[in-house]
């Protein structure tokens, strides 16, 4: 156990010293691609300013015999895109890289990190099980940044898919000053957990709750309601998150033509506290900013209680609601992320810009 004092301090000589604080960029839609693709591959370029992560996989999607050329892909699309990462423009650029027990994972980020290091933002790591994966990470990044002479420290990103790293969720995100945040991993952790789903995220129709019977009579009409599987996880993971000061995330949503339960389920998580999301094709990408984007309403009310509320003390009542201090702290985190992403996005600062307030008038 490392001591407080040496927190902060840099893991190998000549790396650069780690964020005490991590930045609160905007992230609502983590789009994947497979950088062994040339389709895939073709599209990156165009796609710089409308998501605002682009992250080029490399592990489950990507064949094994397409591994070398998935990683050299990635090393040809940053160094060929000039504005794609490294804080040069609004889209940051991540990569997933595979498992650290995998025959590639190591080979990923010594490659990674001294040829496109300075491109990087976010290193996703797959099956984190416990603080020893991001401590053996996060030595591992320090050595490889000094030797390429880079000036920030790459951030790491964890994966939450077997019920262990579940269970050790707290010490995961506190492991390193590295950490950026977690995603929910649903479809290997609901086989880790042994659920009997196949969904790759999502609901399922068997877990729901009915009715009560009217008057005793079990067989008559019950209506039924289903339930979210990942309510409790996801709330979980929000938790230790906000604990540690890093970001949730949902997954993946596998049924890609079912925008309206992605939707649905991309909406319970942010509402819940996640920040964004996976994108797996590009029409979620749209999904994902519109949800995870406050409505110009949300903010419109935000922006009154703030108002209202002036130093932030005692209470005040508007619209018939009583609004104290603790709805002051929910709205500045309406307030502030409208204004991170009116700082990206023109479109959503176009709607924002337009909200009139009783301070504005």
């Amino acid at each position: 156990m490392r001591s407080a004092k040496d927190f902060f301090a840099p893991l190998a000589v000549g790396a650069p010293a780690p964020l005490r604080e991590i930045p609160a960029r905007p992230s609502r839609a983590i789009h994947f691609f497979d950088p062994s693709n040339p389709k895939m591959a073709a599209k990156v370029p165009d796609m710089v300013g409308s998501v605002d992560v682009l992250l080029g996989n490399l592990e489950d999607a990507v064949k094994a015999d397409n591994k070398l050329a998935a990683r050299q892909g990635l090393v040809d699309i940053a160094r060929a895109t000039p504005d794609l990462g490294g804080g040069r423009g609004p889209t940051q650029l991540w990569t997933r890289v595979n498992a650290l027990d995998s025959p590639w994972g190591l080979d990923d980020l010594t490659t990674l990190v001294t040829e496109i290091g300075d491109r990087l933002d976010v290193v996703m790591v797959p099956k984190v099980q416990g603080a020893e994966d991001i401590h053996y990470v996060d030595r591992l990044l320090a050595q490889l940044e000094a030797k390429a002479g880079l000036d920030r420290p790459i951030l790491v990103h964890a994966i939450l898919e077997t019920a262990r790293g579940m269970v050790n969720v707290e010490e995961i995100c506190g492991a390193s000053p590295r950490m950026q945040g977690l995603s929910l991993g649903p479809a290997d952790l609901a086989a880790d957990r042994r659920m009997k789903t196949t969904r790759v995220g999502g609901g399922h129709p068997g877990y729901l709750v009915r009715q009560d019977p009217v008057d005793g009579d079990i067989e008559g009409s019950r209506p039924t309601y289903q339930q979210d599987l990942w309510h409790y996880t996801i709330a979980r993971m929000v938790d230790a998150c906000a604990m540690h000061g890093i970001y949730p995330y949902y997954g993946p949503f596998g049924d890609i033509t079912d925008v309206v339960a992605c939707e649905d389920q991309f909406r319970n998580a942010f509402l819940l506290g996640c920040v964004g999301t996976w994108s797996l094709h590009p029409k979620q990408i749209a999904i994902a900013n519109r949800v995870f984007s406050p409505a110009p309403e949300d903010v419109a009310h935000a922006r009154r209680v703030v108002e209202a509320m002036g130093d932030g003390t005692g209470a005040v009542m508007l619209d018939g609601k009583m609004e104290d201090d603790a709805s002051l702290k929910q709205c500045l985190v309406m307030v502030e992320l409208a204004e991170q992403l009116a700082a990206i996005d023109p479109a959503l600062k176009e709607q924002y810009d337009a909200i009139v307030t009783e301070a504005s008038r």
